[in-house]
């Protein structure tokens, strides 16, 4: 239990940290409630002004893709579009808990998934813009599920069992244990994070080369502006936050028209609830021009395709192999895990704080500096202990960044 609160203390202090007077929105699936219930009155007792919850639930969902008539997909409902416009003009900081089964619409007609997909994407995007630009606190944490922790641990006699040995694995991601105080060692892990960037930024990057054994041979342009971004970001709110924990990433921008050649993803992608595995994509001039999945090549292909600049990139994050969650040699099916276990790449959306001075401008003026836009953003994995990363300055200068899958820098 004192695990548990000092999970909730570390979401709320360090990942958003809430200040008085701030409203705070919370995400969550109802299995989550008695979490979230601790979480909310935590929220409160630090002296929230507000605190919002949204329910989600994985089986009713599923109901409803698989029962629903086709033509109740992919409309626009008023009542969501004035919910998120309240959430976003009142200022309303947000925690997303993610617990979804990874397969939860595993078996449900791609077509209904897709056209919703887009339209939730759309009413969304108020909301995710104002993440993306950091314009305030947001933060995602994991929480176990019986259909997600029997999925990482499938050897497990029961739900109960694989939920008690995935809440171990969750905290030892995380930094807590029973001997130490967690905000103390996020407070280190944060500074090592930033100082990892900032040896990077002091390169003036032109671009970075991936190569390793499995085939991966690609080359990704950096915008001329591009920051290296890690956790303690601030907000417009004046106040420091950590979106993801756990983190363990460095990232910053492509060029969203410099990204040539092959890579090969590491680790299973989990779209639409169903899992995309063994997959490679290929690039020319930015635009995904190939791709093949041996699992899940559809939901692959709706991935690129379901929004415009959807097969550009528009993020690259670095993770050495040594990370934690990667030495503990589970497969989270679970991109907010899987992606601090690996190197990774985004398709989609870039970061408004990862290319410096756009935070004013427009869409099309982000996108002349080469930030790519779009209502998607979707992580794979591409780090291995076998990856190498070969950086070029501006300078031609080639500095090497990873050597089997470590820094070098």
């Amino acid at each position: 239990m004192v695990k548990i609160n000092n999970y909730t203390l570390l979401s709320l202090k360090k990942g958003i940290n809430l200040q008085k007077n701030q409203k705070l929105l919370i995400r969550s699936s109802v299995d989550n409630a008695d979490f979230v219930r601790t979480l909310s009155e935590l929220a409160w007792k630090i002296g929230a002004k507000d605190v919002m919850v949204q329910w989600f639930d994985d089986k009713i969902n599923r109901q409803r893709y698989l029962y629903g008539d086709i033509d109740i997909f992919g409309i626009e409902d008023k009542w969501y579009i004035e919910y998120i416009n309240k959430i976003v003009e009142e200022d309303y900081q947000v925690i997303s808990i993610t617990s979804h089964n990874p397969e939860n619409l595993k078996g449900i007609e791609p077509e209904r998934i897709t056209k919703e997909s887009k339209v939730i994407s759309k009413m969304f995007k108020p909301l995710a813009e104002k993440m993306m630009k950091n314009e305030i606190q947001w933060n995602i944490i994991a929480l176990p599920s019986p259909e997600w922790a029997m999925k990482v641990f499938p050897n497990t006699e029961s739900p109960e069992e694989a939920i008690n040995i995935m809440w171990e694995a969750i905290f030892s991601a995380n930094l807590i244990d029973d001997h130490s105080d967690p905000i103390t060692n996020w407070d280190r892990h944060t500074k090592n994070l930033l100082s990892q960037a900032e040896k990077l930024q002091s390169y003036n990057l032109k671009s970075l080369t991936f190569t390793n054994s499995l085939g991966t041979n690609l080359e990704i342009g950096l915008t001329e502006d591009h920051a290296w971004v890690s956790c303690g970001e601030e907000a417009k709110t004046g106040n420091n936050f950590i979106a993801n924990i756990p983190t363990y990433e460095v990232f910053t921008a492509p060029h969203r028209d410099k990204v040539n050649g092959i890579v090969y993803a590491t680790k299973p992608l989990i779209y639409m609830g169903n899992v995309i595995d063994n997959f490679w994509i290929k690039f020319q001039n930015g635009k995904v021009v190939e791709y093949k999945a041996e699992v899940g090549n559809e939901f692959l292909e709706k991935m690129l395709k379901i929004h415009p600049n959807a097969d550009f990139l528009g993020e690259v994050a670095l993770v050495p192999h040594s990370s934690p969650i990667s030495q503990s040699g589970l497969l989270w099916y679970n991109t907010l895990y899987d992606e601090n276990a690996s190197c990774h790449l985004a398709l989609g959306a870039g970061y408004t704080s990862t290319l410096a001075g756009t935070e004013n401008l427009s869409e099309e003026e982000r996108m002349a500096k080469g930030l790519n836009q779009s209502l998607s953003h979707n992580d794979f994995m591409i780090g291995s202990a076998c990856m190498n990363i070969l950086g070029k300055t501006e300078d031609g200068k080639e500095i090497p960044i990873f050597k089997n899958g470590e820094w070098v820098v």
